[in-house]
């Protein structure tokens, strides 16, 4: 009797040890992509991520989003910086891409190659993507091969925009922070459950 009731005790232990101290961290999401992630020509505070990370907390989910974006970034500079870009804690990813790759002229095969290989990439490494279409590139057959989600940004051109006309201002980011909310949500459930 004796024996089976320290067995029951360090297992319970045990359990705290290596499940609660996973669960009682934030969940690490990692906002991956370029000048439309990073938030070009506004406040980094205002950039979707920011803006994601208040809206999940408010929510009361216990998350820490990063802004992993870098204005310029092709698919190919993305692969080279994702160990990097990427930390080993990270639970969710969402991957914005594809734009700059082809106003360089990459071919869209070699573009959506490199983005298959970035989703596998995560994927190994148990993390869950979620995929964003940013202007005219649809992705979501890449996205959909691969098992990751996928949303497309739709917002109108005119006041939503920065001062260039193409990227997003506060407010437009705070359209598209509503678009993917319920796919974040999602991603959350699976990792905890």
């Amino acid at each position: 009797m004796l024996k089976h009731i320290w067995l029951v005790a360090f297992g319970s232990l045990l359990w705290c040890v290596t499940v609660w101290p996973a669960q009682s961290r934030p969940i690490a999401i990692v906002a991956f992509g370029d000048s439309a992630t990073s938030g070009y020509l506004i406040k980094r505070d205002d950039a979707y991520p920011a803006q994601l990370q208040r809206v999940l907390r408010a929510k009361g989910y216990d998350v820490v989003v990063s802004n992993a974006g870098v204005a310029g970034d092709t698919t190919q500079g993305a692969l080279k910086r994702l160990d990097l870009a990427i930390d080993p804690d990270t639970a969710i990813c969402i991957v914005e891409f594809g734009v700059n790759d082809l106003r360089m002229g990459v071919p869209r095969a070699v573009m959506e190659k490199r983005l298959g290989t970035i989703i596998e990439t995560l994927n190994r490494r148990h993390i869950e993507v979620l995929v964003i279409r940013y202007g005219g590139v649809d992705l979501s057959h890449v996205a959909v091969r691969h098992h990751a989600l996928y949303v497309p940004w739709k917002v109108a051109p005119g006041r939503h925009r920065a001062r260039d006309g193409a990227h997003y201002n506060a407010e437009g980011y705070r359209i598209v922070v509503g678009q993917m909310l319920p796919a974040v949500e999602t991603l959350i459930r699976r990792v905890r459950p």
